[in-house]
């Protein structure tokens, strides 16, 4: 999904989907990530999220964006195995 970091809604809206990613979530999404060689930069990321799990307000709106949209690929690379 594509977010406007500029739009409140939006903003509330990715907080929302990023706080409710259960630490036990991180550590599957952070695995599949290792797994699919996704880069060291993007897993670095999500594990730097990982340690904000359900605190998005430490988190700028870029890498709530960026880490999210890691997570919604990983959630499909899942699905198409």
């Amino acid at each position: 999904m594509a977010y406007d970091i500029n739009d409140p809604t939006d903003l509330d809206i990715m907080r929302s989907n990023f706080d409710i990613i259960s630490g036990k979530e991180w550590d599957n999404y952070i695995l599949m990530a290792e797994e699919q060689s996704i880069g060291y930069k993007n897993i670095n990321i999500l594990k730097s999220a990982s340690r904000k799990a359900g605190i998005s307000k430490y988190l700028s709106p870029k890498v709530i964006v960026w880490v999210l949209d890691i997570v919604d690929k990983l959630e499909a690379s899942d699905e198409e195995e």
